[in-house]
């Protein structure tokens, strides 16, 4: 090959090289090279496909959580125009004042009206179970109210209702029988103990208690129509106490009652409880009956929901020596939900003295207590002299007790804040009387 000819070949290849490195620059410097971007955020993954003893968001129950849903802007955020209320004005959330009702509110079939109140689903809220009792102007049940003739005010607010029912529901009752009556009345009471059973139903079950200086429960609870009832019932019965109307002045003072020369009372001789001297200190009575409520109360509140929780006290109503205040005892009674009912004897029951009893005179004992309970519990009492009297007094109010219209509404208060409730029930007819209770005091039982 001619040196020529190499020379142009070589001088080629140079200026082709060259030439297409210069275009591969000019491209780089035209196109920059591409820097990658921060990460951008990831929406973290659901926790529902987990699986073990404790889920998250539920706890330790045992059905999963729904997928988590987007949040909703606030109502401010997704309406900016929207003005706020006047100063003073009512939320439109306000329940009505006093127009009667007309959205109508779930009435379970006949038969299913105990299973309602146990079985409506509720969140944190607090469920008002209240029942009432309607009499007309001769003291007999009233039949045939709808949900349209009852208005519940709560604080003064009318609260719509939610449950309305009429079935009967079984009864817990507590039995507490007064042993500190004088021997007379004991005498009338002891005989009349074996009509309780027969007010009763299969379906309701009965504890016992008596009082003198101090309650004492006979038995728990047990059903009403079983055989351990009467049992117990024939071992509660006593004697009484001894009606005596000592002498505290006189020669007779030092022991007003002997018997083979000696003091047939011995607190009542010269130097012990009596004192001594001219004048001695007559013993004071014992009728422990705030007790006794209390005690009857505290194994009422364990009874499931669904029953009524009922105290039925057969006294004449006295009270002095109790551990319990009457305060304390009545506000465990709003708290849990029973009703104090009754059947007055003895001086109570007396035409004209039963009204003179109520009244109580400060410093001195309470000659009869119950009225102040069942008052304020929703409960009713009963005056009976006789054998028959206060047997039919056993069968009268356990029909009252089961045939009550059961109203439900669900309270605008907050849930638990421990403060009194008061209630109002008024119905939509003249000459009625209604019975319920006058308040309440929320719980943690009302929570759903």
């Amino acid at each position: 090959m001619k040196p020529g000819l190499t020379v142009m070949a070589l001088t080629a290849l140079f200026s082709s090289s060259l030439f297409l490195t210069t275009v591969v620059m000019a491209q780089q410097q035209q196109q920059p090279s591409a820097v990658p971007d921060a990460p951008t955020p990831q929406t973290p993954g659901s926790l529902t496909n987990l699986s073990g003893p404790i889920t998250p968001g539920i706890g330790a129950g045992t059905t999963a959580n729904a997928p988590a849903s987007p949040v909703s802007p606030t109502s401010s955020s997704a309406n900016p125009n929207q003005q706020a209320p006047a100063p003073g004005a009512q939320p439109p959330s306000s329940p009505p004042k006093d127009e009667v009702q007309t959205a109508p509110p779930q009435m379970p079939a006949a038969g299913e009206g105990v299973e309602a109140t146990s079985t409506i689903i509720r969140l944190n809220v607090n469920f008002v179970e209240l029942p009432v009792t309607v009499k007309d102007t001769k003291g007999k049940l009233v039949a045939g109210l709808t949900f349209r003739d009852f208005k519940v005010f709560e604080n003064g607010i009318r609260e719509p209702l939610r449950l309305f029912t009429v079935d009967p529901f079984p009864l817990s009752i507590a039995f507490i029988i007064d042993q500190s009556l004088t021997s007379d009345v004991m005498g009338k009471v002891n005989d009349s103990l074996g009509a309780i059973q027969g007010a009763l139903t299969p379906y309701d079950e009965v504890a016992v208690f008596s009082y003198n200086n101090g309650s004492q429960e006979r038995t728990g609870f047990t059903g009403a129509q079983s055989a351990r009832l009467p049992a117990v019932l024939a071992l509660t019965k006593e004697t009484g106490s001894e009606e005596m109307v000592p002498f505290n002045s006189g020669p007779m003072a030092g022991c007003n009652i002997h018997v083979n020369g000696n003091c047939a009372d011995p607190n009542l001789q010269p130097g012990r409880s009596a004192g001594s001297g001219p004048f001695i200190t007559l013993p004071k009575e014992i009728h422990t009956l705030n007790d006794a409520i209390l005690a009857a109360a505290k194994e009422l509140s364990s009874r499931p929901q669904g029953r009524r929780r009922i105290i039925y006290v057969i006294s004449d109503g006295k009270e002095y020596g109790s551990k319990a205040t009457y305060r304390d005892v009545l506000r465990y009674l709003e708290t849990n939900k029973i009703a104090v009912y009754g059947t007055l004897v003895g001086d109570s029951a007396r035409w004209g003295e039963g009204f003179v009893s109520r009244v109580h005179l400060p410093f001195t004992m309470y000659d009869n207590i119950l009225v102040k309970y069942s008052f304020n519990t929703g409960g009713v009492l009963d005056s009976a002299r006789g054998v028959s009297g206060i047997e039919s007094s056993y069968q009268d109010i356990a029909r009252e007790a089961r045939n009550q219209y059961t109203l439900g509404y669900l309270s605008h208060q907050p849930i638990i804040d421990g403060k009194f409730r008061t209630i109002d029930v008024r119905v939509d007819r003249p000459g009625l009387e209604v019975i319920t209770k006058k308040g309440y005091f929320p719980s943690g039982q009302d929570l759903h």
